[in-house]
C-alpha cells in the first residue's frame, strides 16, 4: 500500500530508512563532523530487520522457502530476533542457536516471539559440536523442510546492507561521507556499507571495530588465522573466533580494536550526553571514534558516519546493570555516581 498518513499493512513496512543523527557533546574535542546512522529506529530495534527480511524474501523468489517451512540461524540475539518477527508476519517456525554470552533480555525477547531457542556455550571453539554454530547446523540437517540462514557465510548478508544501507547514507550525506565507522562480528554491515560507498567515492575511509579476544583485525593485516587471538571477551555482536564469508576485507581501510571495560563506559556515556540509549557495540564503535580522534585521524571537513546498530533496552541485564558492571571489575565513579542518583522516599 501507499504509506499515507504513516499507515502501513505490517512492521516489515517500516524496516530501512533510519535516520542521520548528529553527535554533538560525545566528539566535541574532535575535528570533523560525526554522524550516528541510528538503527534502532527499525521495528526490531536493530540492523538485523534488513539483513532478515531480504535473505528470507530472497529465498522466497527463489522457491527455497515455503509455506510451513521452520528458519534455522546461529545468532548473538539481534539477528534471530529479526528473523522471529519476520516469520511471524510471514507464516514460518523459527528455531535459533544462540550464544550464552547474549543478554538474557535478548534471549527472553526471542522466546516471546515465538521462537524456539537453544542456549549454547558461548567460550568454545567454532567447530565444537556444542557451538551455536554447529548447533544450528545439525538442527538444521534433522529438521525437515527447514532451511539455515547462516549469516556468517551468506552473500545476501552483505547485499542486504549494499542495496539499503549503503544507499541511504550517500543520500543523507549528499555524498560528503568520508569515514565509515562500524563493528564487524559478522561482516555484513560493514561490507554491503562500504562496497556501495567506495563504489560512489574510492576515498572513503572505511574503519572497521573489532574486539580483543577476536581473530578479525589480525586476519585483515595479515591474513593468517591466528588461534592465539581468541580469548573469552564479553561484547556481543562484535568480533569473531572464526573468519565469516560475510566479511569483504578488502573493501575495509582498517580495523581498531576496543577493550570491553572502555566499550560499556562510552555505551553509557551517550545516553548521558547525546540522549540516545544504545546498545553495547554502538559503544564500542563510538570508542573507536574516541581512540582514532585522540590520534588525530579525522581533520575540519570530515563528515564521519557511524552506525549504532541496537537499542540499550537489549542490555540492561549487563552494560546498563550497575550490578553487571560491578562484577565485571568496570565499577567506577561514573556509575557510583549514577547510582547514588536514586533515592528511594520511605
Amino acid at each position: 500500500m501507499k504509506h499515507r498518513n504513516q499507515v502501513f499493512d505490517n512492521v516489515l513496512e517500516l524496516v530501512g530508512n533510519t535516520p542521520l543523527v548528529k553527535l554533538n557533546r560525545i566528539t566535541s574535542k574532535f575535528e570533523g563532523d560525526f554522524y550516528a546512522k541510528v538503527e534502532c529506529f527499525n521495528p526490531g530495534q536493530s540492523s538485523k530487520d534488513r539483513i532478515a527480511l531480504y535473505i528470507i524474501e530472497e529465498a522466497e523468489k527463489k522457491g527455497i522457502l515455503k509455506p510451513g517451512d521452520t528458519i534455522v540461524e546461529t545468532t548473538s540475539g539481534n539477528t534471530g530476533f529479526s528473523i522471529a518477527m519476520v516469520s511471524i508476519i510471514k507464516g514460518y517456525e523459527c528455531v535459533l542457536a544462540v550464544s550464552s554470552k547474549s543478554s538474557p533480555d535478548k534471549i527472553d525477547m526471542l522466546r516471546t516471539m515465538g521462537a524456539k531457542v537453544y542456549v549454547c556455550p558461548a567460550h568454545v571453539s567454532a567447530d565444537d559440536p556444542r557451538s551455536y554454530y554447529q548447533v544450528a547446523k545439525r538442527i538444521h540437517e534433522e529438521l525437515k523442510g527447514s532451511v539455515y540462514i547462516n549469516q556468517y557465510f551468506n552473500q545476501l548478508n552483505i547485499d542486504a546492507h549494499y542495496n539499503s544501507t549503503g544507499p541511504e547514507i550517500w543520500k543523507q550525506t549528499e555524498g560528503e561521507i568520508t569515514h565509515l565507522v562500524a563493528c564487524s562480528g559478522t561482516g555484513g554491515t560493514i561490507s554491503g556499507t562500504a562496497k556501495y560507498l567506495k563504489e560512489q567515492n574510492p576515498n572513503i575511509k572505511v574503519i572497521g571495530v573489532d574486539a580483543f579476544g577476536s581473530v578479525i583485525k589480525k586476519y585483515h593485516e595479515t591474513r593468517e588465522f591466528d588461534e592465539k587471538e581468541i580469548y573469552p571477551y564479553r561484547i556481543e555482536g562484535l568480533g569473531k573466533n572464526l573468519i565469516p564469508g560475510a566479511t569483504d576485507f578488502d573493501v575495509i581501510d582498517q580495523f581498531v580494536k576496543v577493550t570491553d571495560e572502555e566499550s560499556a563506559h562510552t555505551a553509557r556515556e551517550i545516553a548521558r550526553t547525546e540522549g540516545m540509549f544504545v546498545g553495547y557495540t554502538s559503544g564500542a564503535a563510538t570508542q573507536a571514534i574516541k581512540q582514532l580522534g585522540e590520534q588525530g585521524a579525522f581533520k575540519k571537513g570530515d563528515k564521519i558516519v557511524v552506525i549504532y546498530p541496537d537499542h540499550g533496552s537489549r542490555y540492561m541485564s549487563k552494560v546498563y546493570s550497575d550490578k553487571w558492571m560491578s562484577d565485571q571489575g568496570f565499577f567506577d565513579s561514573q556509575n557510583e555516581a549514577a547510582a547514588q542518583s536514586i533515592q528511594y522516599i520511605k
